[in-house]
């Protein structure tokens, strides 16, 4: 084993990436905020704030590539406080050590695209959060080119999969109701409208091969499959369910009103726009370099589907199936 990799979040992705990164052979080292428990086999587990440099730095000593994958809370204020100072802190941890920083960055910096988006889409924020994402991808970018460290980052949309459960509109809010047989009720404006969800497993796919790259550098459009509406994604998974998924969305004059004294349902409606329009990603530029590797929808979809059955085994304390 060779090569020291160190995950920074151990949220939908990072447990994901470690496995991934320990399977091609290096050894793995994951930081998370909280000391709560997480299964992460051949990975060893460190606990602390990514935002303080020193101890970033310490974390991040003697390693080849270290990855930002750090979830915060889905709030505006939170991010603007928070983000910035993690990702400095980081940048300044790949730099002391030499390495690459790989970063996981989100879509809201193009706002509402009028095309599919690629590496070349220009930034064009109409939300807090998108103004945001833009000012930190452009200091990022700027950081790279003083010098400060090596970047790649990977940009992604919506996550389902293993992993996707809080905060995800198809993970822990969704599959309870689906695998009761119930309906399910989307916060989304349109569920006919072209939409990339990525699988957390290519996204995971996606950053480790940025970070075994030693050349790879800049924007990526993460691994992805053809982009279908979110009626055809729901039809996927109740196939691979076994049953159709009864789906509608929340009505949004329900949404606005939820949004007056929910403020979590506030941020949501903000950025309720990705669903207004066709939101499709291009991933020529990350297959040119690396093939393919997103996974078919189908088969993400089964998997999918297991992953979600465990954690509803799981949340009413019953025993794992066994393996096939």
């Amino acid at each position: 084993m060779s090569g020291l990799h160190v995950v920074f979040g151990a949220g939908q992705i990072g447990p994901l990436l470690a496995a991934r990164l320990s399977a091609a052979g290096r050894r793995v080292r994951v930081v998370r905020r909280t000391a709560a428990p997480i299964d992460l086999p051949g990975a060893e587990l460190l606990h602390g704030d990514a935002a303080d440099p020193a101890f970033a730095a310490e974390a991040a000593r003697g390693a080849e590539a270290i990855y930002h994958c750090i979830n915060l809370p889905y709030l505006a204020k939170v991010w603007e406080e928070a983000l910035p100072r993690i990702q400095a802190s980081l940048v300044n941890a790949a730099g002391r050590a030499g390495a690459r920083l790989v970063v996981l960055d989100n879509l809201y910096a193009y706002g509402r695209p009028d095309r599919p988006m690629d590496e070349e889409t220009p930034q064009a924020p109409c939300a807090r959060k998108g103004e945001l994402r833009a000012r930190l991808h452009d200091e990022l970018l700027a950081a790279a080119r003083r010098g400060d460290a090596r970047v790649a980052i990977g940009r992604a949309s919506d996550f389902f999969g293993p992993g996707a459960w809080a905060g995800s509109f198809l993970g822990e809010r969704f599959w309870p109701a689906a695998l009761a047989g119930k309906k399910v009720q989307l916060p989304v404006r349109d569920l006919d409208t072209p939409h990339t969800y990525h699988f957390t497993r290519d996204v995971a796919a996606g950053l480790a091969a940025l970070g075994l790259d030693p050349e790879a550098g800049g924007l990526f459009m993460l691994p992805c499959a053809p982009a279908v509406t979110t009626r055809e994604l729901v039809r996927r998974l109740g196939a691979a369910l076994g049953r159709p998924i009864a789906v509608g969305r929340v009505p949004r004059f329900a949404l606005v009103a939820a949004g007056l004294v929910v403020p979590i349902v506030r941020e949501l409606n903000e950025m309720a726009y990705q669903w207004e329009v066709p939101y499709v990603v291009d991933d020529a530029r990350f297959r040119a370099r690396f093939g393919d590797l997103a996974t078919p929808l189908d088969e993400a979809a089964r998997e999918t589907v297991a992953f979600a059955r465990r954690k509803e085994r799981r949340a009413q304390g019953q025993a794992d199936e066994p393996a096939p």
